[in-house]
């Protein structure tokens, strides 16, 4: 039996009749498109101001300037990757303090848990970039192809000059402000001025290109295509926020004590014919769910995709006072003052509890810390290598030499000499490789301003002075005209 009969034979049915091929099951839900709705309101009008307020110091702050004396950047915020440098205002970081990033991060994470242990996902309602960027887009949507129920209907109509007219309009306004937000974004790596001036000569390199290009793609897809998946897939935020917040968190929450159950508003109904009929306030609108930028329905409770904006406040606010009820049926609140509204007690709010004490102990002790580091932070710094190969020389006179490297970091604007002394063994002597002059006890070395200096010095010692195979030693460069010596550690070697 070949197998094409085998598989006639199996899929026919007792009747002989040719059976139904099985069915495919799919596990995942299709994309449904979302159209938010407009909306006006307190929340609205903060979301208003966060955008403004947010895209201005975005877009702004490479152009602020600083001066920083001669031969130094005078962008106020500048990543100098080629100089090796990070300004920001006052603040000058060196490779070697990389560490202060350590604490800015640390400052971040802890401040994201504090503002949700406070107010929820207020982080990604109001100050994410995927949210302000996504609200930006959504503005131009409505203002290109109208609000929430033309565009379903644009969606819905056949390909015509004026869906396509409107449709090329939103896609080059979008791709306008992408370009700007990466444009801007290399602006921090490069001074302002100077890349704008090489980008109309049509002189920018090839790498500011390709950055500029590959995030202007990702602003377009992020914002303009992904919007509320990015939200609720791809950010991992959502999944992990639950543990930050508790019963005394401000959420957005609905009141289903007083909302359920739902119903229609028929005409000239009053609230006590709805009481009667066991109607609550909500009249089933949907009004909260057509402005939620991510599409759920927050009166099926707390869910991973809120993001916590606030929107279905003011839809819900603006229904209620239509049709005379009180507001506030979808509001902020707490997860206990619910519970007390729905016993019919007096809510009380407890901002001061143990998570936000330790986040804002955390908070206040590495932000000191920083603090205290950058108002102390030495203009100098020194790093010292020995020698391994070989790891002695036994001179002529039976003196015994190491050799170093020592690396000294300027970091003022201006040339330092500074003076180089060795402790730690008798009789030691020391001198500059290179240089002219006989060794002593000491010697001088130089280092241009804002650079790492780097200098070979040979040290050498008495053979009857080293009793040990290895000694601790240290090396103390001291500035010359005044300043703080700075110590290194190191040791000699011997037979």
């Amino acid at each position: 039996m070949t197998v094409s009969s085998l598989a006639e034979k199996t899929d026919r049915n007792g009747d002989g009749a040719q059976a139904e091929p099985p069915r495919r099951t799919s596990y995942f839900a299709e994309h449904q498109k979302i159209h938010p709705k407009s909306v006006r309101g307190t929340f609205r009008r903060l979301k208003w101001a966060a955008l403004i307020l947010l895209l201005s110091l975005y877009y702004v702050t490479p152009w602020i300037r600083w001066d920083r004396g001669p031969n130094a950047p005078d962008q106020a915020v500048l990543v100098d990757m080629p100089g090796r440098r990070l300004y920001f205002f006052f603040v000058e970081l060196w490779p070697q303090q990389i560490y202060y990033l350590t604490g800015v991060l640390i400052l971040s994470a802890v401040g994201l848990f504090l503002a949700t242990a406070l107010a929820g996902r207020i982080w990604c309602g109001y100050a994410c970039p995927q949210t302000v960027w996504t609200d930006l887009f959504m503005w131009v949507e409505r203002l290109v192809e109208g609000d929430r129920s033309e565009r379903i209907r644009l969606d819905k109509a056949p390909w015509s000059f004026g869906k396509l007219r409107k449709r090329a309009t939103k896609h080059a306004v979008w791709l306008l402000i992408s370009l700007a937000t990466g444009g801007a974004w290399i602006f921090y790596f490069n001074d302002a001025p100077t890349l704008v001036g090489e980008m109309l000569r049509f002189e920018a390199s090839g790498n500011v290109l390709f950055f500029i290009g590959l995030f202007t793609a990702t602003t377009y897809l992020l914002a303009g295509m992904a919007r509320e998946q990015v939200c609720i897939y791809m950010c991992p935020w959502p999944r992990f926020q639950s543990a930050m917040i508790d019963e005394e968190s401000l959420v957005v929450t609905y009141e289903a004590w007083r909302g359920e159950g739902r119903g229609p508003l028929r005409k000239s109904q009053s609230a006590e014919e709805r009481k009667a009929a066991g109607l609550g306030d909500c009249i089933d609108c949907g009004a909260c769910v057509h402005v939620c930028p991510t599409g759920i329905d927050i009166r099926n409770g707390p869910q991973l995709a809120c993001i916590g904006c606030g929107l279905c406040v003011d839809a819900c606010n603006d229904v209620m006072a239509r049709i005379g009820r009180p507001g506030d049926l979808v509001r902020f609140d707490t997860l206990n003052a619910q519970v007390a509204r729905t016993a019919g007690e007096s809510p009380k709010f407890k901002l001061i509890r143990p998570r936000t004490i330790i986040y804002s102990l955390i908070l206040l002790v590495v932000g000191g810390a920083m603090v205290a580091g950058l108002v102390f932070k030495p203009a100098l710094d020194v790093n010292i290598l020995r020698d391994r190969a070989p790891l002695f020389v036994q001179l002529s006179n039976g003196d015994l030499q190491n050799a170093y490297t020592i690396k000294i970091l300027n970091m003022t604007r201006e040339p330092r000499d500074y003076r180089l002394e060795f402790t730690g063994l008798a009789g030691a002597s020391l001198s500059v490789a290179g240089a002219e002059g006989a060794a002593g006890q000491t010697a001088t070395v130089h280092a241009d301003p804002d650079s790492v200096a780097t200098h070979r010095i040979l040290v050498r010692v008495p053979r009857g002075n080293v009793t040990r195979p290895s000694t601790d030693t240290e090396f103390i460069l001291t500035p010359l005209g005044g300043g703080s010596p700075v110590r290194h550690g190191t040791v000699f070697l011997g037979p």
